[in-house]
């Protein structure tokens, strides 16, 4: 138990030590964290303490899937229903774009520039078709965008866009057994009831201390999360339709909304983006930088040359239209969970593996910087809330729901 005490120190450790970069930089603490989590791994390498980090250990593994799940939950039932309705067919070209673009492209290169199988090269193309709804949900929250129906449309594409990732996945290569039935008959029923349970649950239940609601929504999310990964599929798609199911629930309490936040991002996300750098190889990508570039700029570009064009269509502005293209260029969660994947079931090589996270990591810093620093649209970041009304609600003084 001390040496699990240890761990946790270390981290939250590097956590704050991100928070404070990040908050002086002014660019995502989730981007800053993936950077501490690069530099401290190879640290630790070097010095022959990597085992201190405890990364490969199987109760932090869960901490940080547990970050993802409840940031991808956040993230749908951040979606405004309303809004998705209303730019339906704008989250629907560009997140379709932004797939197909960088699917194709990325696993022709990585079959003829690369010389890789056609599994493998398939594998790639999935997991570099990948926006990271993790590291955009994160932007959006720190710059208020979240609260715009501009920043509600990102998120809609980047749903979009990963959807088509997971049906890819699971089309190509996850095995369609009668597990896989099971899964996706049991989700449709319970997500057909969750509306109505959770408003019955609030009705009865909510603004305790006892946190009922709370406890019931990660109840589900773990339940299905659990039967997901048993029928071979992966946990963090059905929090997102879990989070999209309850965005109407969620906006009509946005305290219960920031007291999930605070616990996601304050305790469990710090654990998801610092491991998630820590995983990176730097020997292996200064042993052979031309692949990791290769791969690296052909996900850009790709993404780039093919969105751009329809973002036009629906954003005049020149920072909106670059913010936008920067910011569904992006990849983490499911791109690493798609190089995983492969690498447990043998369709990718170590080597492979590794050039393809190194590239999903870097993909999620590079374009957000940029975005962040040239093409970051001021204009339409909404008003600061009052601190008269911010204070309590962040550090959660009202009754828990």
């Amino acid at each position: 138990m001390e040496h699990i005490s240890f761990i946790v120190t270390i981290w939250m450790g590097l956590a704050v030590f991100s928070a404070i970069i990040a908050h002086h930089l002014r660019v995502s603490i989730a981007l800053i964290e993936i950077c501490v989590g690069v530099v401290v791994a190879a640290l630790a390498g070097y010095f022959g303490k990597a085992e201190m980090l405890g990364s490969n250990q199987e109760w932090l593994r869960f901490l940080a899937s547990a970050g993802a799940i409840l940031l991808t939950f956040l993230a749908g039932a951040e979606l405004d229903p309303d809004v998705i309705q209303k730019k339906w067919k704008e989250v629907t070209i560009v997140g379709s774009i932004g797939f197909l673009a960088p699917f194709l492209g990325c696993a022709a290169l990585a079959y003829y520039g690369l010389g890789w199988n056609s599994q493998a090269s398939l594998l790639a193309g999935v997991a570099l078709s990948t926006t990271s709804m993790a590291v955009v949900y994160a932007i959006m929250l720190e710059t208020g965008f979240n609260r715009t129906e501009f920043g509600k449309g990102i998120l809609g594409a980047c749903f979009i866009n990963d959807l088509g990732t997971v049906i890819a996945l699971g089309l190509l290569f996850a095995p369609f057994t009668y597990k896989t039935v099971i899964f996706i008959v049991a989700s449709i029923f319970i997500l057909f009831f969750l509306k109505r349970i959770t408003r019955w649950i609030t009705k009865y239940y909510a603004y305790r201390t006892a946190a009922i609601r709370t406890k019931f929504v990660i109840f589900i999310l773990f339940g299905l999360g659990t039967l997901a990964l048993w029928s071979g599929s992966e946990a963090v798609l059905p929090a997102y339709i879990i989070g999209m199911v309850l965005a109407g629930h969620a906006a009509k309490d946005m305290n219960w909304v920031r007291r999930l936040r605070t616990l996601t991002v304050g305790f469990l996300t710090p654990f998801y983006f610092l491991r998630a750098g820590t995983l990176v190889s730097l020997p292996a990508l200064i042993s052979s930088p031309l692949i990791f570039l290769v791969l690296l700029g052909g996900k850009s570009i790709s993404k780039i040359f093919g969105l751009y064009p329809f973002i036009t269509i629906f954003r005049t502005e020149r920072k909106e239209r670059w913010y936008y293209t920067l910011m569904m260029s992006t990849g983490l969660t499911f791109g690493t969970i798609s190089a995983l994947y492969g690498f447990s079931h043998g369709i990718i090589t170590h080597g492979q593996y590794s050039f393809i996270v190194s590239t999903v990591i870097a993909s999620a810093v590079v374009p957000t910087f940029i975005a962040g620093i040239a093409f970051l649209p001021k204009h339409l970041l909404p008003a600061p809330e009052k601190a008269a009304k911010r204070i309590p609600q962040e550090n959660g003084l009202s009754d828990e729901g």
